[in-house]
């Protein structure tokens, strides 16, 4: 499976929400200028994610959008599904589908699909919006500190 920018967008609208829930909802234009993300393409990211109860929009002068629960309620899966749909390498193995191929109950092949799925879902379900948002304070103590995510470091070791 491949994440399209609808999946991509969508969850860094969300970590970007996330990274300051305790400040309070945060305008469409902030969050889209924080990601690079145009404001027409987020709005509509954003309102898939209202109607699929992740964010709410908040009205007025200090309105915008913040999430609808803590971060640490979220989960990616949730995000992924909101906005690119089932989550599946193939048709053939999507949740809660049933499969339409004829070859379904002797293919081998569909054996691998399904791991593949069932392996993609407990990363992306397991993963919340609060264990990417502490990632991203480590990325970010590590760059302040010259150290790259990967091990590196900005200066030459010798």
């Amino acid at each position: 499976m491949r994440v399209s920018t609808r999946g991509q967008y969508g969850l860094r609208a969300m970590l970007e929400l996330a990274l300051h829930y305790a400040e309070g909802p945060m305008t469409l234009r902030r969050v889209a200028a924080r990601q690079a993300i145009s404001e027409s393409y987020l709005e509509q990211l954003l309102g898939t994610l209202r109607r699929a109860g992740l964010v709410v929009s908040v009205r007025g002068v200090q309105g915008g959008y913040r999430l609808a629960r803590p971060p640490e309620e979220i989960r990616v899966g949730e995000i992924i599904r909101a906005v690119e749909g089932p989550i599946a390498p193939t048709e053939c193995v999507v949740e809660g589908g049933e499969p339409e191929c004829w070859r379904a109950p002797h293919c081998v092949s569909r054996l691998l699909w399904e791991k593949l799925r069932d392996s993609m879902l407990a990363v992306l379900d397991s993963t919340t919006l609060a264990d990417l948002c502490a990632e991203a304070e480590v990325m970010t103590a590590g760059a302040r500190a010259g150290v790259f995510p990967h091990g590196g470091r900005t200066t030459s070791e010798g």
